[in-house]
């Protein structure tokens, strides 16, 4: 009976060629590529225009909270905002709660 098992091993087909290693990881490589340019590498830019935009912020200029206030700058430092909404009526907010400058004018054309 073993003669059977020689001719059998025998006539088995050659071991077919393995791939890199390396070919494993392009997919996953190629996943992170496409990650980056559509998700991290445009929230990185909207943080940095946010950034920017909140260190360019003055008193006088007209701005939209995070929560949709409107209202006018009227005292700022380094963390907090007086922004004041109606005539005598000013909140104080931090200042990175700040999501929009509104053109000049913005507040009375809605009074």
């Amino acid at each position: 009976m073993s003669f059977f098992m020689s001719d059998a091993m025998a006539s088995a087909a050659p071991a077919a060629e393995q791939a890199p290693a390396w070919a494993g990881l392009l997919p996953m490589v190629v996943l992170f590529v496409i990650f980056y340019f559509l998700l991290i590498r445009p929230q990185q830019k909207k943080a940095k225009e946010h950034r920017t935009m909140v260190e360019a912020l003055g008193k006088g200029d007209e701005a939209v909270t995070s929560g949709g206030i409107l209202g006018k700058i009227r005292k700022i430092d380094e963390n907090f905002v007086d922004l004041e909404v109606a005539e005598g009526v000013t909140l104080t907010i931090q200042r990175h709660q700040i999501a929009q400058l509104m053109p000049k004018g913005t507040l009375k054309a809605n009074s």
